[in-house]
């Protein structure tokens, strides 16, 4: 049985001793779950990887029975972003992760043109835990929602949760549910979108559906809950996590997202002021539990007032 050996805070000692022999990288993710594989892989590239006091060279050297690995874990980077107290709706709260609704307009984590205001750091001064956790510039960001989508979304407070909730969206075991409002309606009522999306070459800023050596594979399925003249309310269910994946994948369908003047119509009879979309309930195990839990967020006011519109018009 492979042996750990805790010298100090930094200094790790891991002793291989399976028969089989294994990559380096599989093998730290097993004997150091605390740790994210991407951060595991940082280290190596950052030459704090020992074996058998050579600096190992990459994530994937093989290991033989008997190799003495070292670690160095450096000291947890202090983020340089400042803390915000804005209003957060907290749908579930524990030691490990907070779900949050995030209003539409709210950008999730820092970037161009959105250094102040994000989701971030308002989730910073909520829990200020979460510093440093999964990176310094993106703490506990396990997944995102476009600035103009609101609904549920995760934030980790520590490594071990990251890694956690990570590996559950990777491995699609996560179950995630939007309600989006069409405009037109799709083939059928109900079905699934395969189809690589990539950046679109004529427009950096959009993502299009490309050549699957281009692209990387998404899909979507969605299912109808209500049809109208002109608009048609789905459940949509993206099995992959793309950028404006939902979006995209809408508008190749021919029914782009009601409001979305980006990939769908520019006029919108509806008066949106940004599009139908709304991730309305997330499924999945917390660490810890065997049993999945479901949160549910309520679709927002402006939305709930445009879907009344249309239902007037219908009556």
């Amino acid at each position: 049985m492979n042996r750990v050996k805790r010298l100090s805070a930094s200094r790790t000692l891991l002793h291989f001793q399976e028969t089989t022999p294994q990559r380096l990288d599989k093998f730290l993710a097993a004997s150091l779950p605390e740790f994210s594989r991407t951060r595991l892989q940082a280290f190596i590239q950052e030459g704090l990887v020992t074996i058998d006091g050579q600096i190992a060279r990459k994530g994937g050297q093989v290991l033989d029975r008997g190799a003495i690995v070292e670690i160095q874990v450096p000291p947890q980077k202090q983020t340089q972003l400042i803390p915000e107290k804005i209003p957060l709706d907290v749908i579930f709260e524990n030691k490990d992760l907070l779900v949050v609704n995030k209003p539409a307009g709210m950008v999730v984590h820092p970037s161009a043109g959105h250094s102040s205001g994000t989701l971030v750091h308002a989730a910073l001064a909520h829990s200020p835990d979460i510093e440093g956790v999964g990176g310094t510039q993106r703490p506990g960001v396990v997944h995102r929602l476009d600035k103009d989508t609101s609904g549920l979304i995760l934030l980790a407070k520590n490594d071990n949760t990251h890694h956690w909730l990570q590996s559950q969206f990777s491995s699609h075991q996560v179950t995630k549910n939007y309600l989006a409002l069409v405009d037109g309606k799709p083939p059928t009522s109900l079905g699934r979108v395969e189809a690589a999306i990539g950046r679109d070459p004529a427009h950096r800023k959009r993502m299009a559906i490309v050549p699957e050596n281009r692209g990387r594979q998404a899909i979507t399925e969605y299912r109808t809950t209500e049809a109208f003249t002109d608009h048609t309310l789905l459940d949509i269910y993206p099995i992959t996590g793309r950028t404006h994946q939902i979006r995209v994948h809408m508008a190749f369908l021919g029914c782009p997202i009601a409001g979305d003047v980006v990939y769908g119509r520019r006029k919108n009879i509806l008066e949106l002021s940004r599009h139908f979309l709304h991730a309305a309930c997330l499924t999945l195990r917390l660490p810890g539990e065997d049993t999945p839990r479901s949160f549910e967020a309520r679709l927002p006011e402006d939305l709930q007032l445009a879907l009344e519109k249309i239902k007037k018009w219908m009556s």
